[in-house]
């Protein structure tokens, strides 16, 4: 895919013009190269205070769980998020080398004169144990995130990519119709799952709020009504608020994080006569 040089420089220029910049990135503490000592103390610090830590230096990662894996020590990034999640980069490619989507208890421990740091997921039961052996840097930040994210492209084109490939929304997800009438609207996508259950999802091409719960809630209700046996909502988004998330799961709703999608071409236009 070409990006036009006039479309690079546009989005250059978002990013340097001061009246379009985004929330500024609050730094609130770093070391450099820090004692063990220093280091369990600043993670011990900020480990629960819902912050962005990252930590640079030469690491080793032990994983226990649905399987054991090990990786040996090298250079590495870790990255822990406000929300749990925890990434260990190595300085090569873009997946991390071992990850963690959520953690029930972060805790920080001197070990042999090595900062270790524990990650435990309760359900599946998880670990990831990460012995810092050498720091050459971390980071506390206070990131915001106030910007719309959307997708490219409208929201049909949306509703056509996910119609075609809708296993990025679930595997083995089979869509029956779409813009399907009921009582209430339109939904977008009419599906079956794996296990032979009606699906309803609403797409969001922006952050999805409580207008888009209730919305599929209302869908959910209407095919209830009409149709014997689970019928289940999904929201399709590439992010939601934490009080509609809330919301959702507290009405039984289903939120997928949908942030790329495919090219679909467009449908060839029926040939001419002449």
């Amino acid at each position: 895919m070409r990006v036009s040089r006039a479309l690079l420089n546009s989005a250059a220029c978002a990013l340097c013009c001061p009246a379009r910049a985004a929330h500024p990135t609050m730094l609130i503490d770093s070391l450099t190269h820090p004692t063990p000592e220093a280091l369990l103390t600043f993670l011990r610090a900020h480990l629960h205070a819902r912050v962005t830590l990252h930590l640079a230096g030469e690491v080793e990662v032990l994983y226990a769980g649905r399987a054991t894996s090990m990786a040996e020590a090298g250079d590495r990034l870790l990255l822990l998020k406000p929300d749990g999640s925890l990434q260990v980069h190595g300085p090569r490619g873009v997946k991390p080398v071992n990850w963690q989507p959520r953690t029930d208890h972060l805790s920080a421990e001197l070990e042999g004169g090595c900062v270790v740091l524990h990650a435990e997921r309760r359900s599946p039961a998880e670990v990831v144990r990460v012995r810092v052996i050498t720091c050459a840097q971390v980071t506390a930040l206070q990131l915001g995130d106030e910007a719309l994210f959307l997708l490219q492209g409208s929201e049909a084109q949306m509703q056509a990519a996910l119609a075609r490939t809708p296993e990025l929304i679930e595997p083995g997800l089979s869509v029956l119709n779409r813009e399907l009438l009921v009582g209430v609207g339109g939904i977008d996508l009419y599906a079956r799952d794996a296990q032979g259950r009606f699906v309803v999802v609403e797409l969001k091409r922006g952050k999805a709020g409580h207008e888009a719960v209730h919305q599929l809630g209302r869908y959910v209700q209407a095919v209830r009504e009409q149709v014997p046996g689970t019928v289940r909502g999904i929201l399709a988004a590439p992010d939601i608020t934490v009080p509609a998330l809330k919301v959702a799961q507290a009405a039984g709703l289903e939120y997928v994080k949908v942030e790329a999608l495919p090219q679909v071409p467009e449908e060839a236009l029926q040939p001419t006569l002449f």
